[in-house]
C-alpha cells in the first residue's frame, strides 16, 4: 500500500502552495500550518511532509514557530526540508519534532556533512531529497541546476545508507498534470534497495493508481499538495485508491 503524505509548505508562517517551485507564482491556503496538518491528519494522512520554504532560500531554518505547532497540534509523524545546511539545523527541526529531516542542496555542496549527519542520525532519520529539473538536480530552492543527475545522486547516497529519497519532478509541481511515471520508475529500478516517494504532479485518484501500476517495490508512496487544498475530498479518495480501493 501506498502511503499518502499530505505537503505543507510554509512561507512567511503561513501554508502555501507555488507553481513549479516559482515563489512569485504564490498561493496562500491558510494562515494557520497546524490547524491544516490537523486537517490532513483527520482525513487520513499517513506522513505529513513539510517544507520550509523561506529556509530553502535562506539557507537556514526559518519556519520553527509554525513547525513546533504542527508537531505539537498531530500525532502522525512529520518530515521537513528547506535550508539545512549545518548539523545545528538538522538538530533545530529534532528538537522541534519531526521524525526526518531532508537533505536537499547540502547533500551536493557539502556531502562530508551529509556523511556526518548521516553517521549521527542514521539512514532512517536523515533522508535525501532530490528535485529534478530535466533528469539533473536542482539546488538552492530550485534556483540553480547542477550538473549532476537524479539517478547518479541516488546511487551515491543509497551506498551511504540512506533508506528513504524524495524525488521530486519540478515540471509537474504544483501543475496537477500528473507524476513524471518514466523518472520515477527509472529512479526506483537505479536505488531498488532504497524507498522512494514520488512528488510532483499527484492531483488525482488516477495518479495514485498509476504510480500503483508502476509495480516498482520500493516506492514508498506519494506526496499531494496543490489538489488536496483545492478540493480536500481528493485526499480520502486518494487514501482509498492507495489502499486498491477504487476512486473516482
Amino acid at each position: 500500500m501506498l502511503k499518502i503524505f499530505p505537503a505543507i509548505d510554509l512561507r512567511g508562517g503561513q501554508c502555501v502552495r507555488l507553481q513549479q517551485g516559482d515563489y512569485a507564482r504564490e498561493t496562500v491556503f491558510s494562515r494557520s500550518p497546524a490547524e491544516m496538518a490537523w486537517r490532513w491528519e483527520s482525513a487520513g494522512g499517513n506522513f505529513l511532509h513539510l517544507v520550509d520554504l523561506d529556509g530553502a532560500k535562506a539557507g537556514r531554518p526559518v519556519n520553527t514557530d509554525a513547525v513546533k505547532a504542527i508537531t505539537s497540534a498531530v500525532k502522525i509523524p512529520c518530515e521537513i526540508g528547506g535550508g539545512i545546511r549545518t548539523f545545528e539545523d538538522a538538530q533545530v527541526w529534532f528538537d522541534a519534532g519531526v521524525s526526518r529531516v531532508i537533505l536537499g542542496t547540502v547533500a551536493i555542496r557539502n556531502p562530508a556533512l551529509a556523511d556526518h549527519l548521516l553517521e549521527a542520525f542514521g539512514g532512517e532519520k536523515i533522508i535525501l531529497g532530490i528535485d529534478a529539473k530535466d533528469g539533473f538536480v536542482s539546488v538552492t530552492g530550485w534556483t540553480e541546476t547542477s550538473g549532476i543527475s537524479a539517478v547518479e545522486l541516488a546511487q551515491q547516497f543509497a551506498t551511504k545508507g540512506v533508506r528513504h529519497i524524495i524525488f521530486t519532478d519540478i515540471a509537474t509541481d504544483g501543475m496537477m498534470s500528473g507524476p513524471n511515471l518514466r523518472a520515477m520508475k527509472t529512479l526506483c529500478k537505479a536505488v531498488p534497495n532504497v524507498h522512494i516517494i514520488a512528488s510532483g504532479g499527484v492531483s488525482c485518484t488516477a495518479d495514485i493508481m498509476a504510480l500503483d501500476a508502476l509495480k516498482c517495490s520500493n516506492l514508498e508512496g506519494a506526496i499531494v499538495g496543490r489538489a488536496i487544498y483545492e478540493n480536500p475530498e481528493v485526499l480520502p479518495a486518494m487514501i482509498a485508491a492507495s489502499r486498491g480501493e477504487k476512486g473516482c
